[in-house]
C-alpha cells in the first residue's frame, strides 16, 4: 500500500510536470523523462494535443485512484502498480510519437491523414470526442453587445487583416486594433481553423500565435480586445472569463456540435501504432466507458457515442 501511494505521488508530480510543460513557451513533452523512470513494461506513455491531455490526464488519475495496481483491474494481470504518464506536445507530435512509438498512445484533436494512417496498419484510432473551436472574446468586450454574430466572411476578413480594428468591424464599436490570437500554425485547431474558415486565405502576419490551447484562452482572457478559436473544453472550463460569439446564427452548443450545425469541430482521438497491450486496452476501456465519458463531457466536450 505505501508503495503505491508512492508511486501515485510520482505520477501526480510528473503529471503536474509534463502538463506545466505544455503550458509553457516550449512544448517539448516529457516522454523521455518518463521512459526513465517508469516500469517500462507496465506504464502507459500517453502525449500529444493540448486540448485533449487534460482529459485523459485526469481520466489516469482516477484510474490509478481506483485500482492501483493492475491485478485489481484484471486478475490476470500482475500486481503491479498502474503508472501512466501524461504530456502535452501538439496533435501533430502526438501522432507522430505514436508512429515512432515515443508514446503507447498518441493524443490527436484533428482527423488523423491518409499518409498518417498508411504509417500504423495494424494500429487503432478510438474517438473520444468532438471539440468545437468556439470565436472567444474578452467579456468585456463591447462587441458581445454590439455585433454577437459574425459571418462566416467577417470571421475570415477579421483573421485575414482585411478588418483590423473593432469599428472597421461594426460603426457603434471602439477604433481600437483588433488583436488576432492563433495556435501555431500547422497544428491540429489552425488545420481546422483553415479548413472551415480561412479555406487557404493565409491568416494575418500579426496574428500572435500562442504554444497551447490553455495559453490562447488565457490571451483571450487578459486582453479586452483579443479574438482567437477556443477550445469548447476550456470555454466550459473558464467560465465568466471568455466569452463567445455566434458564427452565422448558430451558437458552439453540445446539440449544434453534436448535430454539425456548428461547423468549427473537429474530432479528439486517441491513436496506437499497433494493437494495444492488455493494459492499454483496459484504459482505453476505462476512458471509453460510460464513467470515463462523463468526464470527457464535464470537462466541456461532447462525448463520443
Amino acid at each position: 500500500m505505501f508503495k503505491s501511494k508512492v508511486l501515485n505521488l510520482l505520477l501526480m508530480l510528473a503529471l503536474a510536470l509534463s502538463l506545466l510543460v505544455g503550458c509553457g513557451q516550449n512544448e517539448q513533452p516529457s516522454a523521455e523523462q518518463a521512459k526513465d523512470t517508469a516500469a517500462p513494461e507496465q506504464s502507459i506513455k500517453i502525449g500529444g494535443s493540448s486540448t485533449l491531455a487534460p482529459v485523459i490526464a485526469q481520466l489516469a488519475n482516477e484510474y490509478t485512484e481506483e485500482y492501483g495496481t493492475w491485478n485489481k483491474v484484471d486478475a490476470s494481470l500482475p500486481e503491479e502498480p498502474i503508472v501512466i504518464f501524461v504530456s502535452t506536445g501538439g496533435s501533430g507530435f502526438g501522432v507522430k510519437s505514436a508512429i515512432n512509438g515515443t508514446f503507447d498512445i498518441g493524443l490527436v484533436s484533428r482527423s488523423i491523414k491518409d499518409e498518417e494512417k498508411e504509417q500504423i496498419p495494424n494500429g487503432q484510432l478510438i474517438k473520444v470526442g468532438t471539440d468545437a473551436l468556439a470565436i472567444a472574446v474578452n467579456p468585456e468586450n463591447p462587441v458581445l453587445q454590439v455585433k454577437p454574430n459574425l459571418t462566416t466572411e467577417e470571421l475570415k476578413g477579421i483573421f485575414a487583416g482585411e478588418i483590423k480594428t473593432w469599428k472597421e468591424l461594426d460603426p457603434q464599436l471602439p477604433d481600437r486594433q483588433i488583436v488576432l490570437a492563433i495556435r501555431d500554425l500547422g497544428g491540429g485547431a489552425s488545420e481546422v481553423f483553415d479548413t472551415t474558415v480561412m479555406q487557404g486565405t493565409p491568416v494575418a502576419k500579426e496574428a500572435i500565435q500562442l504554444p497551447s490551447m490553455g495559453a490562447l484562452a488565457g490571451k483571450v482572457m487578459e486582453n479586452v480586445d483579443a479574438i482567437g478559436y477556443v477550445s469548447t473544453g476550456f470555454v466550459d472550463q473558464n467560465q465568466g472569463k471568455i466569452a463567445v460569439l455566434s458564427i452565422d446564427g448558430v451558437e458552439p452548443t453540445d446539440e449544434n456540435i453534436a448535430s454539425d450545425q456548428y461547423k468549427i469541430s473537429r474530432p479528439l482521438i486517441m491513436v496506437t501504432k499497433d494493437q494495444p497491450t492488455a493494459q492499454q486496452q483496459k484504459f482505453i476501456d476505462f476512458v471509453m466507458s460510460a464513467e470515463g465519458l462523463a468526464v470527457v463531457k464535464e470537462m466541456g466536450f461532447v462525448p463520443a457515442k
